[in-house]
């Protein structure tokens, strides 16, 4: 049976000698898993660049529009428009990475990842020359479906390629290369802005030329070959379950998006979509149940390591992000310029850098990661734990060291439970299980910013009603000031003052959130249980 399918394969890939099939041993199945032969050295890390590319980029318009907003929305007149200029690309990113992981199985990685380079470049070319603010949001789905597929699927190549034993170090440079774009993210939309002539279009445009240069890399580079079937490859898509968890997440996050800040809990929208995404949901789990080829194994989740990883990541994203996206307009407030309020947030990749890096060469020699996951949420927690006390009076040094622990404890944390996650199944399903990872990061960074967004606005409306509610034409006023931060630069006499406490208070509220969801992950990462790391990617006994 090997040889026949083996030989099957060779008339389809030039390289298929330097494979070998792995039988998937929990179940009787058409479908065969072919590993690739352990490559190193120049081969390697040319194929691993070639995707670690569209993981930089992804994660850049992750959290480009955290410094682009107010520019952005002001000049489609709608402060309101961040949650949704932030959202709609999270939202494509969540509805689409759960899927990636099945779909890359049966049509290959390579494929995979240039569709998903088609997808970004024109995305941000469609935010570049956007007139108005529906094309705009319509952009940020197209490079959100996109950017999903560059950073998950790059993640399930490495995986593909490297041993479990080795992965940390690997995985801990992709992580460099998605944390340390989603802190230059910030930076590189305020640079840009505050020094072309084209403002913020230019942070967009100038993505495109470098994102199909790195299409053509993948589409020549990466050779891994889809698992083996006698089936034909559209009889093995789950569409129902794939229509069920795409519809869930946009339909959740839509609901969760639109209560509170743009229209009120109460309002059918919300009332609508968030039971109907609870239906959704169950009909989502019932129904991959009883797959035998599901999109994602759901009695995979309910393992305690795969669950309590994934969980992490839900929290420590939501906090990560609510950072990153608030901290710029913390200090816009208090009168920094984008790129000086992107700067201050920029030496979190430092920390990136170092803890990604640090924790793959540990699990490398140690062969353990449960302690090093709590050890570097503990250095998360204190990260966030500096910044909520940040206000109108604190020290503009006060975020660097702040950033640096919240940058090497995130950094950390995703290189640790990704590796527990794929260390807890077996080899044939570490692309799904990456794929569930991916989408509780995802959710994460877009609840992050719905439910920071909900906090901050609800506050800030409250505080500005309580001191100039009962001024005249208060009401035109603090919608302004809600709506465009220039506002405050021509506030009514006397209002100065009222207004900033009112911003840090609504701040204050956005900080303690952020550090309560860190304490969460904290909890949740000690929870994880220890599995051995194989050296060889059979998992065979070293």
């Amino acid at each position: 049976m090997l040889f026949v399918l083996q030989k099957q394969h060779t008339s389809n890939n030039d390289d298929a000698q330097q494979h070998h099939l792995q039988e998937n041993p929990t179940a009787d199945q058409a479908e065969q898993t072919i590993l690739v032969t352990d490559i190193s050295g120049a081969r390697l890390w040319i194929t691993l660049s070639s995707a670690y590319v569209g993981v930089f980029l992804g994660a850049i318009d992750t959290t480009i529009i955290a410094t682009l907003s107010a520019p952005i929305s002001s000049e489609f007149k709608s402060l309101s428009l961040l949650s949704w200029l932030a959202a709609a690309y999270l939202i494509a990113n969540a509805a689409c990475q759960p899927i990636s992981g099945r779909l890359t199985d049966i049509f290959g990685r390579g494929p995979g990842l240039l569709f998903s380079n088609v997808f970004f470049a024109a995305g941000n070319l469609i935010c570049g020359l956007a007139q108005s603010d529906k094309i705009m949001i319509l952009g940020r789905v197209v490079a959100g479906i996109g950017g999903g597929g560059l950073m998950s699927i790059s993640t399930f190549l490495a995986s593909d390629l490297v041993p479990l034993r080795k992965r940390g170090v690997v995985q801990g440079i992709g992580n460099i290369c998605f944390g340390s774009g989603a802190m230059l993210g910030g930076v590189f939309g305020g640079f840009v802005n505050d020094t072309s002539s084209w403002g913020w279009r230019l942070a967009f445009l100038v993505q495109v030329p470098v994102v199909v240069a790195s299409g053509l890399l993948v589409f020549f580079l990466v050779k891994v070959p889809p698992k083996v079937s006698s089936k034909s490859a559209l009889s093995r898509i789950d569409f129902l379950g794939a229509f069920f968890i795409m519809s869930f997440l946009v339909i959740l996050l839509l609901g969760l998006n639109a209560g509170g800040n743009l229209v009120p809990w109460n309002d059918p929208l919300v009332l609508t979509t968030l039971p109907l995404a609870l239906v959704l949901f169950v009909g989502f789990i019932l129904w991959e149940s009883r797959k035998a080829e599901p999109i994602i194994p759901v009695n995979l989740l309910v393992q305690r390591t795969v669950f309590t990883a994934c969980m992490t990541n839900w929290t420590c994203t939501m906090a990560n992000t609510i950072l990153i996206f608030y901290v710029p307009i913390y200090l816009q407030v208090l009168g920094y310029t984008p790129t000086q309020s992107g700067f201050r947030i920029l030496f979190g990749s430092l920390g990136v850098s170092f803890s990604s890096i640090g924790c793959g060469f540990i699990m490398k020699k140690t062969g353990r990661y449960r302690g090093l996951g709590i050890a570097v949420l503990v250095a998360f927690v204190a990260g966030t734990a500096i910044i909520s006390t940040l206000n109108a009076n604190s020290p503009s040094w006060v975020p660097f060291p702040a950033f640096i622990l919240t940058g090497g404890g995130y950094g950390g944390m995703l290189t640790v439970t990704l590796l527990a996650c794929i260390a807890a199944v077996d080899h044939s399903q570490q692309a799904v299980i990456t794929s569930a990872t991916y989408a509780f990061r995802s959710v994460g960074a877009t609840l992050g910013v719905t439910l920071a967004s909900v906090v901050y606005q609800n506050i800030l409306k409250a505080k500005l009603w309580q001191r100039f509610g009962s001024l005249p034409g208060a009401a035109e006023e603090i919608k302004l000031i809600r709506d465009d931060l220039s506002e405050l630069k021509h506030l009514p006499e006397g209002w100065r003052e009222g207004v900033i406490a009112s911003f840090m208070e609504a701040f204050r509220g956005v900080w303690l959130t952020t550090l309560g969801l860190a304490i969460v992950g904290l909890l949740c990462v000690s929870l994880m249980k220890q599995h051995k790391l194989h050296s060889n990617l059979a998992r065979s006994e070293d």
